[in-house]
């Protein structure tokens, strides 16, 4: 997924690697500095910290970091709360791991970090792919051992932001007997649709993937190892992104890591975040509507980051909810938490486009269930002269050529704060409805029906919804993709034929509005969305049948207005710190630029993003680079370079891990070229590379 705060710009919560020192034991930290209106006051006088491992079946031991309640008596039992994830708890995280979960700890919880098998500092080799079986059938493990230590009331929760929400939720699935409750943040149960692999159905490639294969190679905190033993393991594990690259359609492979079907699976309480500027917010009602259990959600404004610290904000304490959460279903205590409103969520209020905007204007408001009451579907139909009409128009229809290279305004993945949507939209068939005459609430999904065909056998259709002020700006509010081939199946995908009119229907990501009075709204269609996803590999023309039965059309979820509530939770807390940690760099989006040939018809992104870290016993630099090419003549010959760095700074050694990523395609076949180089004080010590050519799957 993509991170605000802690390193921005790789989703899933993907960090830069560095290592930090592997003690058994620390002493007790200083309690956190609380925020004069918060409620939950800490119970405990500091933290104690303990790593120790955690043996598996087949003799591989996990590490974990155990984050303790200073002060508590020898016959005190604590719940436990469980984060297991890959990102290498002993270097970039364990200061924002110490910070996360000391307000837990301090409220009578032991919080657990574990890294999965593989990676950071546990043994073993990595998993082949994320949410593995193995990985699974050793969190199962993990959860036994938790609940069996001396210090367990034998009550387990799990937690986590992205990796750390998918698992929770996969564990939830999975139904270990000691894990009784979950806080998935940013996370989704459709693997396929959702993920970043492909959205919506299309092929995607970012920072994620470069970033997640560079890291799988990195050997253990705090010595980084560099001989055969500690390396083979990791560095010539197989990169995942050339997996997924094989399963370019919806099946097995990617409903493997939940058990089936979802929503009957899942037993326990369910505590569900997500912001309206991340790409997994839609599991957010879905969960609500088909979960049997208990569900809290809450949905704000923000992208992939926890409410504490978002960007944008408004920012909150959330964990003083959280802590309400596990006391109910860990401590049992009768809080009546379950009786509240089952959701929470931000009505967003229209703000120019500003990719650097800090705070969006709105209000929150509560539900019981969704869909939200009061929801009104309002239908406005596409016209011949490009407007949104209350009633269905006579029959016409409209044409667009295909530009492969439009998008890049609507950003990197659907979410974050994008640019006036203006540019994406001249290369968009656009319909706007007159100015309004009142505000206008949305919440929920919009959706378009169209009735549209093409001149090729494979095409995509995006549809944008935005809103346009009276000067003109344009602000977009959300959107979706629908991989043409996948119009009536994700598993059983099938080619279009061509200049036939196929009905289209496109779900757009869930979404809160308030459209102004004399401001219009907006739908633009258009086939590409790049560099969010990979142009589909034929010139061609759309045509968009206008009127006449099932006519085309748009249909918001219209709610009634709200005044203005108070915010839901306390000011951020102040959280303790472990010395001698610096982070910097690294803001999302990082830096990019969109360079135009217009004589050749071609286009070329370039992004890059720099971070860096200082510990206790070194520093650390990341450097990540993408560089995107399409031509609007040609789009089969679209391509993706990326280069990833790691430099870690120890006393007489310099470790470099570095990657290479080389992607093209024609209108067949994906090429796919991955090489990783390990470098100490400056001399290559290994090498491997990785070419495969994989047949395009209706991508």
């Amino acid at each position: 997924m993509k991170i605000q705060l802690k390193r921005t710009g790789i989703m899933k919560w993907i960090l830069p690697t560095v290592a930090a020192l592997f003690v058994m034991s620390a002493g007790a930290r200083p309690a956190a500095r609380e925020a004069q209106s918060s409620t939950s006051k800490p119970l405990y006088s500091g933290i104690r910290i303990q790593k120790t491992w955690i043996p598996m079946p087949d003799g591989v031991k996990l590490a974990v970091t155990l984050y303790l309640p200073e002060g508590a008596s020898p016959s005190e039992k604590f719940p436990s709360i469980l984060e297991y994830i890959p990102y290498r708890k002993d270097d970039w995280q364990e200061s924002w791991d110490y910070e996360l979960h000391s307000y837990y700890v301090l409220r009578g919880y032991v919080s657990a970090r574990v890294d999965i098998r593989g990676t950071g500092t546990s043994e073993g080799a990595p998993p082949e792919r994320e949410y593995s079986r193995i990985e699974q059938s050793d969190c199962t493990e993990v959860i036994a051992w938790l609940a069996r230590q001396p210090w367990s009331n034998g009550n387990v929760g799990m937690t986590g932001i992205s990796w750390g929400g998918f698992n929770a939720l996969q564990m939830a699935s999975r139904r270990p007997p000691a894990l009784k409750a979950i806080i998935a943040v940013a996370a989704t149960e459709n693997l396929f649709h959702d993920d970043i692999h492909y959205i919506d159905g299309i092929m995607h490639a970012d920072e994620y993937e470069l970033g997640m294969d560079q890291e799988l190679q990195m050997t253990e905190p705090p010595d980084f190892p560099t001989d055969e033993k500690h390396v083979a393991p990791r560095f010539d594990s197989a990169p995942w992104f050339l997996l997924y690259l094989r399963h370019q359609r919806n099946g097995a492979f990617w409903l493997e890591p939940f058990q089936q079907p979802v929503y009957d699976s899942i037993q326990i309480p369910v505590y569900l975040i997500g912001g309206f500027y991340d790409g997994y917010r839609d599991n957010l009602p879905r969960m609500m509507m088909n979960l049997k259990s208990p569900v809290k959600a809450l949905l704000g404004p923000w992208n992939h980051t926890y409410p504490n610290e978002a960007e944008p904000g408004p920012e909150f304490e959330w964990r003083e909810s959280a802590v309400r959460w596990w006391d109910r279903w860990l401590k049992g205590v009768n809080n009546g938490i379950e009786k509240e409103p089952s959701l929470t969520v931000y009505m967003r209020h229209w703000y120019p486009p500003d990719p650097s905007a800090r705070e969006i204007p709105g209000e929150w408001r509560t539900e019981n269930s969704w869909p939200p009451a009061g929801v009104n579907e309002q239908t406005m139909y596409l016209a011949a002269n490009h407007t949104l009409s209350s009633t269905s128009p006579a029959v016409s229809a409209d044409q667009l050529k295909y530009v492969p290279t439009a998008g890049v305004d609507a950003g990197f993945w659907w979410g974050e704060l994008t640019n006036d949507q203006r540019p994406s939209d001249a290369y968009s068939l656009v319909y706007d409805s007159p100015p309004l005459d009142q505000d206008t609430a949305i919440l929920g999904f919009p959706r378009v029906a169209l009735n549209a065909s093409v001149t090729a056998p494979l095409a995509d259709w995006m549809a944008r919804l935005s809103d346009v002020a009276p000067d003109g700006t344009t602000t977009l509010i959300t959107g979706a993709g629908l991989n043409g081939a996948q119009r009536e199946s994700d598993t059983d995908p099938k080619d279009l034929l061509p200049e036939k009119i196929y009905p289209l229907r496109i779900d757009m990501h869930v979404t809160s509005w308030v459209f102004p009075s004399g401001h219009r709204i907006r739908i633009a269609i258009s086939n590409a969305l790049w560099p969010m996803l990979w142009p589909t590999p034929f010139p061609m023309t759309t045509v968009l049948a206008l009127g006449g039965e099932n006519a085309s059309r748009l249909v918001l979820p219209v709610v009634p207005l709200h005044g203005a509530s108070p915010a839901p939770f306390p000011p951020p807390a102040t959280d303790p710190s472990l010395p001698g940690f610096t982070h910097g760099g690294g803001t999302f989006p990082g830096v990019f630029e969109l360079i135009r040939d217009e004589n050749g018809h071609t286009s070329r992104v370039n992004w890059h993003s720099d971070t860096f870290a200082g510990f206790p016993w070194g520093k650390e630099d990341y450097h990540e680079e993408l560089s995107y090419a399409a031509a609007d003549d040609n789009p089969a010959v679209s391509s993706v370079r990326g280069e990833a760095e790691t430099k870690i700074e120890l006393k007489g050694r310099v470790v470099l891990f570095k990657s290479v990523l080389e992607l093209h395609s024609n209108a067949k076949t994906f090429y796919y070229h991955y090489e990783r180089d390990l470098l100490e004080n400056g001399k290559t010590i290994r090498t491997k590379t990785w070419a495969e050519t994989i047949p395009r799957d209706r991508q």
